[in-house]
């Protein structure tokens, strides 16, 4: 018992990924992530102006983020002391909680298993229109393979900054550093558009997103490489195509988690997407030596999860070994 208490900071990690395993994320109003874009929602209305210049608008957009990264992480320190002053292991249960809200392995497993469901029922009509709510593309006419590609990028790519950003960010930084990069990349899926009204004022809330995902989605590629070879997949071409493929994604990060899955499963990704009336062409990860199919989103699924547990292992590494130093 002394052990553990003496050690307890390092089991965070896991005592959060088992909460999310266990119960998800909770549907609520009062949801931490919610009450961080209503956050981001009031110092957007105070900033925001329609006449301002490109200029004016990035400025008040880098303001928009400090000042939401100030306030969110303070009620986190203020929540914490309050917790601390009552007992230790209250304290201790609040940080749990907090690096609990900042990740999401159940959500996007949940996600990607209905529409995998769906395509065994050959129930195209009803996985189009789910995809839909976890991509930003038209999928009104996508067959089977397409749905299957969509949900498997964003899996993939959600490994990055819905679990291992979150937990390298407590690693070092404690949970309010979780906190933190979860509001970062909060004011990122509400700000980080190109269109008329976030071009430019969003524009330094997508970029600081980039940043501070750098470092985790490239060692979400080792971990997911680590992961094809626990699971037997092919861990050798995984590493292939992601040396080759990685950088070929739009998003500077986002390609470090699809492209080693893409190798592992022997899947292409990539390929034209449509949004509107307009259609994009992303470059090709991955050779298609077999065709997707709903069973491969569940193999996505079963490395995320292996992926987030080797995160929680390396979370908790890290802390130890910043301590010792």
């Amino acid at each position: 018992m002394e052990w553990f208490i003496q050690n307890a900071h390092y089991f965070i990690p896991l005592w959060a990924f088992l909460l999310d395993c266990l119960l998800g994320d909770p549907k609520s109003k009062f949801h931490p992530v919610v009450l961080i874009g209503k956050v981001i929602s009031f110092y957007e209305h105070l900033l925001y102006g329609t006449t301002d210049s490109p200029r004016k608008k990035i400025a008040y957009g880098a303001l928009t983020v400090c000042l939401t990264l100030l306030t969110v992480t303070g009620i986190g320190f203020v929540l914490l002391l309050i917790a601390g002053t009552i007992h230790p292991w209250v304290a201790y249960a609040v940080e749990v909680i907090i690096v609990y809200i900042t990740i999401s392995p159940r959500s996007l497993a949940e996600a990607g298993l209905e529409l995998a469901r769906l395509l065994q029922q050959k129930n195209l009509a009803e996985a189009r229109r789910k995809v839909g709510w976890i991509v930003g593309r038209d999928t009104t006419e996508l067959n089977e393979s397409e749905i299957t590609r969509a949900t498997i990028e964003t899996v993939a790519e959600n490994t990055v900054d819905g679990i291992i950003s979150p937990l390298l960010f407590f690693a070092v930084f404690g949970p309010l550093g979780a906190l933190f990069y979860r509001t970062a990349n909060t004011m990122d899926s509400m700000l980080g558009y190109k269109n008329e009204r976030y071009l430019y004022f969003g524009r330094v809330a997508a970029r600081f997103d980039d940043v501070v995902n750098w470092i985790p989605a490239r060692i979400t590629l080792l971990l997911y490489i680590a992961t094809a070879f626990l699971l037997r997949h092919d861990w050798r071409n995984a590493w292939y195509i992601a040396k080759r493929d990685a950088a070929k994604h739009p998003s500077p990060n986002g390609g470090y988690a699809e492209a080693p899955v893409a190798g592992a499963l022997h899947i292409r990704l990539g390929g034209y997407n449509k949004y509107g009336d307009t259609m994009t062409f992303r470059q090709f990860m991955g050779n298609p030596d077999v065709p997707m199919r709903g069973i491969h989103i569940q193999k996505t699924i079963g490395m995320m999860y292996v992926c987030s547990l080797l995160g929680v292992v390396l979370a908790a590494l890290i802390s130890r070994i910043l301590v010792i130093l």
